[in-house]
This record gives structure tokens, sequence and C-alpha cells, in this order.
């Protein structure tokens, strides 16, 4: 969080530890976070959302296949066609189309790359074939609320 505020992003909720007792950090939105920053390439295990912007969808997959992980990532769009073209050409374990909650029981979970110890459901016994659940709110993208 501190080198990616270093390195230029912008803090716009969030940011610190919860008060009391455990060990919980507030909810954290960071934007304008450089194409560069290890928090676009690493694991964060909390609360927190680092923006960046793209020029062009193949940009976007270039900076999401950049990472060092890929346990899961969350796509949003009103383009239908779009959200499929790019979820095949990233390298994550589960991919979320305009949703906050990207699994299901009856799919296939886990990471690739260095997210996990790999993937685990039924369709992946023995298979050296790799699986890559789609999860999707069926409402347009204008009526979610989150």
């Amino acid at each position: 969080m501190s080198a990616a505020v270093d390195a230029g992003a912008t803090t716009v909720t969030g940011g610190a530890p919860v008060d009391g007792p455990g060990y919980f950090y507030q909810p954290t939105i960071l934007a304008n976070v450089p194409n560069d920053a290890a928090i676009l390439r690493q694991e964060i295990f909390g609360p927190v959302a680092a923006v960046t912007t793209f020029s062009t969808e193949e940009d976007a997959i270039r900076l999401a296949n950049a990472s060092e992980d890929g346990a899961a990532s969350y796509l949003h769009s009103r383009d239908f066609n779009k959200l499929l073209h790019v979820a095949e050409q990233i390298e994550f374990g589960m991919v979320g189309f305009n949703a906050g909650v990207n699994s299901n029981a009856a799919a296939p979970f886990g990471g690739v790359k260095q997210s996990g110890l790999g993937r685990k459901g039924r369709l992946q016994r023995g298979r050296r074939v790799h699986h890559h659940p789609i999860h999707r709110h069926h409402r347009p993208l204008h009526e979610l609320t989150c």
C-alpha cells in the first residue's frame, strides 16, 4: 500500500488498520496506480482495490497477465462479448463478470501461477486441462449496486 502511494497512487478511501483488537484493515481503494506498481503484480489478501487505466484491451490483458499470481480476476463492462474476449486471454483461475463474488461449489476452485496449491474440484482430478470458470451476474451493469 505505502509503496503504491509513494509511486503516485492516490488513496480514495481506507488505507489504515481498523481501531480495536485484531488484525483488520479498512476497505481501501487506490486510484491512479502506476502500471508498474508491485501492488498490481502481487496478491493482496485484504479488502484493497488497486485501480489503474489502460488504452486498449490488449494493454489490459498485458497488465493482467504481468501478475505473478492468478487466483481471481474481476471484469466489469456492459459489453458481454468484450468480457468473454478478455476472459479467454487472461491467466487467472477464476473470473467474475460484473460481480464481486466469483466462486461456485460446482466449479473448479483455485488459482494459477503462484496462487495456491493447484486446482480443486471434480473436473480437475487427474486432468491436465485448465478449466477457467466464469461467474457472472445476469442483471445489466447499470442495475448493479456494487
